[in-house]
């Protein structure tokens, strides 16, 4: 025994230091990652230093995952990307950044003797659309030795990285709200976990104050660029533009890697209080129908409504204008119903409150076959959605009773096209409503209703 003893003694030494390697590794996680303390010189609602070693390491990280795979070696080597596609420009910036409010420049200082590069980026993502990038104002990024660039002195040091966006374009309708502003700000912003600095740019009140509840779920940190006093900011880091996929869609295999449309769906559900329906009512499925008042519009809706209520036995939701603008009080509403009924417009964003396997009945216009596709249809199955696209037939638009059969407005409508989006839009978009086939629109429901019981099975 005697001998064993020394044996038996190194034996229990050392199948400790595995066990003690994790209770150290256990008490350090317990300590928060961050070193962000949101303005240093001003207070805020975080402060004081915990890591700063782990707190860099781990915002470098975050940093990262907005790098496209094809971009990586350049920003590990530099710091610094610019990323520009079809739609979108985006810079990710890991050297710490001063950003002048009043002349919208973000200055990169280096320590070696690189020439100074400067670039232009408009942080709005709809780069194809020249009308929406006309409103938005250029910030312009200023890279090189701090001895050329001459960068002005902080006023306001931030412990979190800055992401620079702008409100402008088209933000203040509610389809390009989502695609352009909310979905991309979801993408770019959610996995820093509340710790980064919105700057805006091209500030409108009246989109801030509707949408300040989402913004307030993504930062911690008062957003910059409200304020008419303009000050000299300093960012450990800094993202300029919003990452952006495709209209109200997320890709889970572009930068940032692994969210989905359902991700953004649940996000939505939590910042609107929105009780998720985990069971479609199959016996007495709820319709929430879109009534418009100026275009658009459907001429026998009394009609439509009796025939869902009376021959199918759904309960019918009618969504008026001015319910829509409350996203509070209309989401919990959207998010009780099985199928959302509407003619082609900003309205049928409001499907991203959907539950899951429901379904979406889309009135196609005349016209407007390929932007409905485009903004609505395509994205339906990305969002958990059954679609059913319901092309009106052409006496069923007012278009025909007003012009006739032979008119280029009714049976020529690539000829409208050809003329612009202004012609387009008076003749399909501001003029036109339509006098449902109430048999066809019958079977359209209940195809639908076969749908999501299929989702539902």
């Amino acid at each position: 025994m005697e001998k064993k003893e020394p044996i038996i003694r190194k034996l229990l030494y050392f199948s400790s230091l595995p066990i003690f390697t994790l209770l150290l590794f256990f008490l350090h996680q317990q300590q928060p990652f961050s070193v962000y303390s949101g303005e240093q010189n001003l207070g805020n609602r975080r402060n004081g230093v915990v890591n700063e070693e782990v707190g860099l390491i781990n915002l470098q990280l975050k940093l990262r995952r907005l790098v496209r795979e094809k971009d990586l070696p350049e920003f590990e080597a530099t710091g610094f990307i610019y990323d520009v596609d079809d739609f979108t420009e985006v810079c990710v910036i890991s050297k710490p950044i001063i950003y002048d409010e009043q002349s919208l420049t973000v200055y990169v200082p280096s320590d070696d003797d690189s020439k100074v590069t400067k670039m232009k980026v408009k942080p709005y993502p709809r780069r194809e659309d020249p009308s929406a990038m006309e409103q938005v104002t250029s910030v312009q990024v200023i890279r090189g030795n701090s001895s050329s660039i001459h960068p002005p002195a902080c006023e306001i040091t931030h412990d979190v990285p800055a992401l620079l966006y702008s409100f402008a374009g088209f933000a203040e309708n509610p389809f390009h709200a989502f695609n352009e502003l909310i979905i991309p700000l979801f993408i770019t912003s959610h996995h820093f976990e509340s710790k980064v600095q919105f700057v805006l740019t091209d500030f409108r009140g009246k989109w801030y104050w509707k949408y300040t509840r989402v913004l307030k779920e993504l930062t911690s940190f008062e957003n910059i660029g409200i304020d008419p006093v303009k000050k000299v900011h300093c960012f450990p880091s800094a993202v300029v533009g919003l990452r952006y996929h495709n209209n109200l869609a997320v890709n889970s295999s572009d930068a940032p890697v692994g969210y989905t449309m359902q991700d953004v769906k649940r996000f939505l559900w939590n910042t609107y209080n929105v009780k998720v329906k985990t069971e479609l009512n199959l016996k007495k499925p709820k319709v929430l129908l879109f009534a418009r008042r100026a275009s658009r519009t459907f001429l026998n809706e009394n009609e439509m409504v009796h025939m869902m209520e009376n021959e199918l036995g759904f309960e019918v939701y009618k969504a008026l204008p001015n319910e829509t603008k409350k996203l509070d009080k209309f989401a919990p509403i959207v998010s009780s119903c099985e199928i959302m009924v509407g003619a082609h417009g900003a309205g049928l964003t409001n499907a991203v409150f959907l539950p899951t396997g429901a379904a979406l009945i889309q009135i196609v216009p005349l016209g407007l076959n390929w932007a409905s596709d485009h903004y609505f249809g395509e994205p339906a199955p990305g969002m958990g959605l059954k679609y059913i696209r319901y092309k009106v037939w052409r006496n069923e638009t007012s278009l025909y009773e007003k012009y006739g059969p032979d008119n280029p407005i009714v049976s020529d409508a690539a000829s409208i096209w050809a003329k612009g989006y202004a012609a387009v839009k008076q003749a399909y978009v501001d003029e036109q409503s339509f006098r449902i086939n109430l048999p066809r629109f019958k079977e359209t429901l209940l195809e639908a209703l076969r749908l999501i019981k299929q989702a539902d099975s």
